[in-house]
């Protein structure tokens, strides 16, 4: 018992020694006599625009930056769906019309005068034919099947390379403007930093304004990157699917210039 009350008695002097300052310091100061807050300056406008306005020209130059590559993205948007829409559709109509013809030349006359990519490869399957109808007999049409076939590979390649042009600019917005931000916010943090240094004061009015215009930067940042990246990816699986109609069109040409080598053979057989 005595080493008991010993341990309490000086649990007790502890908690006296860490009481008695804090009561001192209230009695001897009246709170009602410290100094407010200077309610002139604290900002009575943080909307984006006076954020940005009020913004070093550091953090200036990245969101202004930012917002171009924002309106980059949405125009590419509109002007690569309106070229996939239509070389899409272009691509199906020259597929139907191999998938429903007979013959080579039936396929060329059922197309007619559209374009696109699947109009260039029927038209450079007839053309190959043309060139080695001279030396079909002596040397037979495995060597034209080969050309055929080469030079539908290469034009499917063209087409898609084509198609993908500008996308990689999506790709590079997406992946750089998340940093390009982190960039504007950490120079926008140092400058509100170095203010409290300067004004010696950690009042609100003097450090939120600097840190709300450096997240700005981040915020514009990703309002940049994420349509980007989700519009790269869009583009990506839509120009695989148009390489796939543009693979089985191709497929089909080979098809026909076959049966038209069988039936040359045969009609020669015959005669």
């Amino acid at each position: 018992m005595p080493a008991r009350s010993s341990v309490l008695r000086r649990l007790g002097l502890a908690l006296a020694v860490l009481i008695m300052p804090a009561r001192a310091f209230a009695q001897e100061t009246d709170m009602s006599t410290l100094p407010a807050a200077p309610l002139g300056n604290m900002p009575h406008n943080l909307s984006p625009w006076a954020m940005f306005m009020a913004a070093d020209w550091v953090v200036k130059s990245v969101m202004i930056g930012l917002a171009v590559a924002s309106l980059v993205t949405w125009l590419i948007l509109v002007a690569k769906l309106l070229e996939l829409t239509g070389a899409k559709i272009r691509a199906r109509q020259a597929l139907r019309a191999v998938t429903n013809a007979p013959t080579l030349e039936a396929a060329l006359k059922a197309l007619g005068r559209r374009r696109g990519a699947g109009a260039i490869l029927l038209a450079a399957a007839e053309e190959e034919v043309r060139l080695s109808l001279d030396a079909l007999d002596r040397a037979g049409g495995e060597g034209l099947k080969e050309r055929v076939s080469s030079r539908l590979s290469r034009i499917q390649i063209a087409a898609g390379r084509r198609l993908a042009r500008g996308t990689g600019v999506l790709a590079s917005i997406g992946s750089t403007a998340p940093f390009v931000g982190l960039f504007g916010t950490v120079w926008g943090i140092m400058n509100a930093f170095i203010g409290i240094s300067e004004s010696q004061t950690t009042n609100l009015a003097v450090v939120a304004p600097g840190i709300a215009e450096a997240l700005l930067a981040t915020a514009i940042g990703l309002v940049a990157a994420i349509p980007a990246v989700v519009i790269y990816n869009v583009f990506a699986r839509s120009i695989a699917g148009y390489r796939q109609v543009l693979a089985d069109a191709a497929a089909g040409i080979e098809r026909l210039v076959s049966r038209d080598l069988d039936y040359r053979g045969l009609a020669e057989d015959r005669s």
